[in-house]
């Protein structure tokens, strides 16, 4: 959790409010500007889709930086990619596209694995599916929409995880908004993180079941919630629940931060809650071969009742799964809306996630999985050290690829992205409403396409855009000489056992 400093909050408020009462000022003085106009004629009789601070905010606020953010752009979103350029001719409420693009170091992608990219194993096989099989199969898996491909990644992703069965979908956030409505009803309780994915919140309120929330990653307040809910039960008739559910992420996505599964689930079976792992940003991420968090914590598949990930990060595809027992995976199959009416996944994306999980596990017959595995640990690690070395505020845990960079005031949110762009480096900023309003950040992503070469003009400009913009809150440290570090090493090879040393090289530098 952020530990705001009172200065920092102060001045972030203040800035807030200067733009709010100039907002306000600016709105006064054009109401009596345009007293000729009637807003009502305006609108010719319909109601405003925006009512209030929020038609404010998106004026007078958003709509002032929305070059900041939804940058299309004209490549493979691999290491480096293109963007389009855009200007506006009337202080941002439009953009318009240009044929110019820019070659920046992409630091935003979710492309955690590199297959987002062409492929020598994975290119060649979506291309032949895409023959065969056609883009789309214009039908929903009940009915004439699934295919053998289908079929073989359920059953690959079963293995993968560690579980009896799975099934997929067509989209990542219909996965979350779409099976928790189907889980539960009335009369259950869903007790989720409350720094959880909007798709898990919109699920939750879309079913009829009741939801409470305990602090992040806390399993101490989780404990305390769980025993008053089960002792109050149900509301007015205080019967007992019906079905309870615990939903946490295993990396939660604009924190960086991995989450405390095996203190949670040791919680879940002390009162008899299931346990609902959300997998969208670790599953291929992390754990010595790419299972996610239960591998990298060591926590047994078993103890986690349903286990749902995405396709749309670490293997380069779209889509989604839930991977359960087989009971529940064949409840789901007659029950979830998503599986009866939507569109199945595509064909090839389900060959290029099937192509991928063949990669992470070795059965294409090379040993890149492994690599790939290793260099996004070691790319994850050394990036986030250098950033905190620089006085950054960097929050998250270490083999954790999401690292967010604290920048609080809202005028530093568009300084820090626009002067990263003109440097030719694409970051992701994230603000109001996505996270709370003192609480602004860069989000950065990094690959296991990155080269040290590329990390290394990342931390560069990053470096030099955070003393411009001043985001740099904590003390830098010193640069180390090289001569030192060389001799302290060579005296720490002496002093230490040659065996035990080079385990702790591989511990560090090969996670394999």
């Amino acid at each position: 959790m952020v530990r705001l400093p009172y200065l920092i909050a102060l001045s972030t408020l203040f800035s807030y409010g200067l733009l709010f009462a100039f907002g306000q000022m600016r709105d006064f003085f054009r109401k009596l500007i345009d007293l000729s106009k009637s807003t009502s004629e305006d609108l010719k009789g319909y109601a405003p889709i925006c009512l209030g601070l929020e038609d404010f905010y998106t004026r007078r606020l958003y709509l002032r930086i929305q070059d900041c953010f939804s940058r299309p752009i004209a490549s493979a979103p691999d290491a480096w990619f293109d963007v389009v350029e855009r200007y506006s001719n009337d202080n941002n409420k439009t953009l318009h596209r240009t044929s110019n693009t820019t070659k920046c170091l992409n630091l935003g992608s979710y492309n955690y694995l590199g297959f987002a990219a062409a492929d020598e194993y994975c290119t060649p096989r979506v291309i032949e599916s895409l023959k065969k099989y056609s883009p789309s199969t214009c039908s929903a898996r009940v009915d004439g929409g699934t295919t053998n491909l289908h079929t073989e990644l359920e059953e690959l992703v079963a293995r993968f995880v560690g579980k009896p069965g799975a099934i997929l979908f067509g989209m990542g956030y219909v996965t979350n908004s779409a099976i928790i409505p189907a889980l539960l009803g009335k009369g259950g309780l869903i007790i989720s993180d409350s720094l959880n994915h909007n798709s898990i919140v919109n699920g939750a309120r879309g079913s009829s079941a009741s939801v409470r929330v305990f602090q992040h990653n806390c399993p101490s307040h989780l404990e305390e919630v769980l025993r008053e809910q089960i002792a109050e039960g149900q509301p007015r008739t205080h019967r007992p629940w019906k079905k309870i559910i615990v939903i946490v992420e295993g990396i939660y996505s604009m924190e960086g931060e991995l989450c405390k599964l095996p203190e949670i689930i040791a919680v879940c079976k002390k009162y008899k809650a299931y346990t609902y792992l959300d997998e969208a940003h670790s599953i291929g991420a992390v754990g010595k071969s790419g299972r996610g968090v239960c591998e990298l914590l060591g926590v047994d598949t078993d103890d986690v009742d349903i286990m749902m990930g995405t396709f749309t990060k670490s293997f380069g595809s779209c889509g989604g799964y839930i991977a359960a027992s087989k009971d529940i995976i064949q409840y789901l199959k007659h029950t979830c809306a998503a599986h009866l009416y939507a569109t199945s996944m595509s064909p090839p994306a389900v060959q290029q996630v099937i192509s991928a999980i063949k990669v992470i596990l070795g059965e294409d017959g090379s040993s890149r999985g492994a690599q790939k595995l290793a260099r996004i640990r070691e790319n994850s690690n050394f990036f986030r050290s250098e950033l905190q070395k620089m006085g950054f505020e960097v929050l998250g845990d270490n083999d954790s690829p999401v690292m967010p960079i604290m920048l609080y005031n809202p005028a530093k949110i568009p300084a820090f992205s626009r002067e990263c762009l003109r440097q030719d480096v694409a970051v992701v900023t994230v603000a109001f409403p996505a996270t709370p309003l003192l609480l602004a950040r860069a989000r950065i992503c990094i690959s296991a396409s990155h080269s040290r070469e590329d990390l290394m003009k990342g931390l560069e400009v990053i470096s030099k855009v955070g003393d411009l913009v001043g985001i740099k809150y904590f003390p830098a440290e010193p640069p180390k000489c090289v001569e030192e570090s060389e001799k302290a090493l060579s005296l720490k090879r002496k002093a230490v056992d040659p065996l035990e040393t080079l385990g702790q090289y591989n511990h560090v530098f090969c996670p394999l």
